[in-house]
């Protein structure tokens, strides 16, 4: 099965892809899961479905945009709604996560009217909401693998800031931290994470690879920076063998991906460390120790 993946193209554009989302998708949901965040990723994706659908729409009337790689208008869909919800944060103060619903309804919205107009679903529409195998071509290898190093750079970069945002907002204002120039940077971050990692996980499973992967970490980690590596261990494994058996399968590569995410919490569950808080106390004691140090 491995050298099936070591021999042709575009099963190592493929395999490659996937470790790439494996790590990012994770140490994004790291920090979208300790915000408690989570549903963000499910409307950013949503949105960027109508992103995706309205560019195939218009390569079925446009002949130029049937050369246009489809990944580019779900990545400016994305983008754009990440930039409008955290808007619409800012607008609703007091009821900030009225702005997820909103977002995520407006782009089952536009997908479903962008989709009728396109007369239904098509094979390459399928694979983006559902993922494939063989459907990463060399341009979605070339984009994803810059969008990781672009987000890896920025995490680094903005690591601090995001710990303190992540655990204490009062304190990072004080602190004299930006937060609303950060938490821009970090829903953009998330946006390209969501459009990149369409074609291998697919577009209505790419939340679950941010959220339970953490989920499995917060059973084993007794801090931060150990909640990150299991929570890209565990991605990892699912991601690659998500992959592997779905080629042998013939399956769609993103809802084994999911299963197997799915598998892995539930041994974390049953065989990881009885917290009830699943995790979180020995964050939070670190995060006030590191405020106070402050």
């Amino acid at each position: 099965m491995l050298n099936a993946f070591l021999t042709y193209d575009f099963l190592q554009y493929a395999l490659f892809t996937g470790v790439m989302i494996g790590l990012l998708a994770p140490l994004l949901g790291v920090f979208l899961v300790v915000r408690r965040m989570s549903l963000i990723a499910d409307a950013l994706s949503h949105i960027t479905l109508s992103g995706i659908a309205f560019s195939l729409l218009l390569g079925s009337y446009i002949p130029f945009m049937q050369g246009v790689n489809p990944l580019y208008m779900g990545m400016a869909f994305s983008v754009s709604g990440s930039l409008f919800m955290e808007k619409l944060r800012q607008v609703y103060i007091h009821y900030k996560e009225i702005a997820i619903p909103i977002i995520m309804s407006a782009g089952i919205g536009l997908g479903v009217v962008f989709i009728s107009m396109a007369n239904g679903f098509n094979t390459d529409l399928l694979n983006y909401l559902f993922g494939s195998v063989i459907a990463v071509n060399r341009s979605d290898f070339i984009t994803i693998t810059v969008i990781t190093v672009v987000v890896l750079f920025i995490l680094v970069i903005f690591y601090k800031e995001l710990f303190f945002l992540s655990f204490d907002e009062e304190q990072a204002k004080v602190s004299g931290i930006n937060r609303r120039l950060v938490h821009l940077i970090f829903m953009v971050m998330v946006a390209l994470v969501i459009a990149a990692s369409m074609r291998v996980v697919g577009i209505l499973l790419v939340s679950a690879l941010m959220t339970l992967p953490v989920a499995s970490a917060m059973r084993f980690a007794k801090g931060f920076k150990q909640l990150f590596l299991y929570a890209v261990i565990f991605g990892e494994i699912a991601v690659i063998g998500g992959l592997m058996l779905a080629f042998q399968l013939n399956l769609a590569p993103g809802g084994v991906i999911v299963l197997l995410a799915v598998l892995i919490l539930l041994l974390s569950i049953l065989f990881g460390r009885n917290r009830k808080t699943l995790g979180r106390f020995p964050l939070k004691k670190r995060s006030r120790s590191t405020s106070q140090s402050s």
